[in-house]
């Protein structure tokens, strides 16, 4: 059975940091790409960042130079620190593994307030 379980979420100030990790198991982790992507209320499902199973980064515009994306192929854990972050990050956050197909964690809520 695969299961990804974020932990990390939280409430925090303006220009504060959180780190998210996600912990995969049922899976082969060290080959599989990972992502984690986040859902505003009333918006649309977006792409935050991703990471290659060699480790090749990719983030969206909005979080360059603020967010990053790694990974611990030893812990089969997948991470994401979250620095100066601003109100509109404020969402629930995904992480996804892409395996023989794509899987999803249940999510972790981030609240930024001003």
């Amino acid at each position: 059975q695969v299961q990804l379980v974020e932990s990390g979420g939280g409430l925090v100030q303006a220009g504060g940091s959180l780190r998210l990790s996600c912990a995969v198991s049922g899976i082969i982790f060290g080959i599989s790409p990972m992502g984690w992507y986040r859902q505003a209320p009333g918006k649309q499902r977006e792409l935050v960042a991703t990471i290659s199973s060699p480790g090749r980064t990719n983030y969206a515009d909005f979080v360059k130079g603020r967010f990053a994306i790694s990974r611990d192929n030893a812990k089969n854990t997948v991470y994401l620190q979250m620095n100066s972050l601003k109100p509109e990050d404020t969402a629930v956050y995904y992480c996804r593994a892409e395996a023989i197909r794509r899987y999803w964690g249940q999510g972790a809520q981030v609240t930024v307030y001003s």
